[in-house]
């Protein structure tokens, strides 16, 4: 396979676990709630698809795990934020600890496993394209249903009435409230659906990317979807360019130590966390442009008939 067209394809591979995870924390911020979680979800999501497709040789199986497992951690999270007020930063911080401490602990016997040997996924005849096939052709379904995705939470939000009225509950929860929409119920069914999709994105990883488990194995890849919201401006094809962006430089390092580029592994190995930093550096001069697009009631807390 040429070299470009390897890295085209190990950056939509990579950019998928970003995009997805990342739009689930779209859908969590765009209802006003910030998680700051989904490190700790995505881990334990990655434990119990990695765990699911051991005992029974089904990816499908394996994804509907993890969606439940970050569902299941982020309702805990919703119930502690929005209806007891804890702080959402402190919350989710804790809930990122549980987590990678939860399945370091439960995922110790799943070290040494194995997965069963992975299908070969090509579509026919683009497949067969020069470059072009290798590059964008042969690539798992969840990379093109990470596209999707992207489409139908844009046409969600921005076409439909119950995406308006997500909108409004991340905007302006008192107007809402006043109109007769439960909010509390509102910001907990988008808290499960962004941690479900934060699930996805973990089983994904250690059934389909790198389809083994070692703790820590997610490494940081939490954190950079929370950042590639802010960095979209919360705006999901953005989100999906920007995971992209990121992914190939996450596989930058790889095709750099490939073609013999003599530069030290750990410069390599910071550059994805150093491209985080750099870009929400540049992001946060323009604090006018944040504030335009930035969900109005995003980490506050909710009081009825306040």
């Amino acid at each position: 396979m040429e070299p470009t067209a390897l890295l085209i394809a190990a950056t939509l591979n990579a950019g998928t676990v970003l995009a997805i995870a990342a739009l689930g924390l779209l859908i969590n911020e765009k209802a006003g709630i910030v998680n700051l979680g989904a490190e700790g979800m995505m881990l334990c999501a990655a434990l119990a698809g990695f765990a699911t497709v051991v005992h029974t040789g089904s990816t499908l199986l394996g994804f509907v795990a993890g969606m439940a497992a970050g569902a299941a951690l982020s309702a805990i999270f919703g119930v502690l934020v929005i209806w007891l007020n804890t702080n959402q930063y402190a919350t989710g911080l804790a809930l990122s600890l549980f987590g990678a401490g939860f399945s370091a602990f439960a995922g110790t016997r799943f070290v040494q496993e194995k997965l069963p040997e992975q299908v070969v996924h090509a579509i026919p005849v683009l497949a067969d394209i020069p470059f072009l096939g290798n590059a964008l052709f042969r690539h798992h379904p969840m990379v093109y249903a990470c596209v999707a995705l992207t489409l139908g939470l844009i046409w969600f939000l921005y076409r439909t009435r119950a995406g308006l009225v997500l909108r409004s509950v991340g905007e302006s929860p008192e107007s809402a409230h006043a109109l007769g929409y439960p909010v509390r119920r509102i910001r907990l069914m988008a808290v499960m659906a962004g941690g479900a999709l934060c699930g996805l994105a973990g089983a994904y990883v250690s059934t389909v990317y790198t389809p083994l488990w070692v703790e820590g194995m997610i490494a940081g890849k939490g954190w950079i979807a929370l950042a590639l919201t802010t960095f979209a401006t919360w705006r999901p094809a953005r989100v999906l360019l920007g995971a992209y962006l990121f992914g190939g430089v996450t596989m930058l390092q790889f095709h750099l130590q490939g073609i013999g580029v003599n530069l030290p592994s750990q410069l390599l190995t910071m550059l994805p966390y150093l491209a985080t930093v750099v870009v929400l550096v540049l992001i946060s001069r323009n604090p006018t442009w944040i504030r335009v697009n930035m969900p109005g009631s995003i980490g506050k807390p909710f009081y009825p008939g306040s």
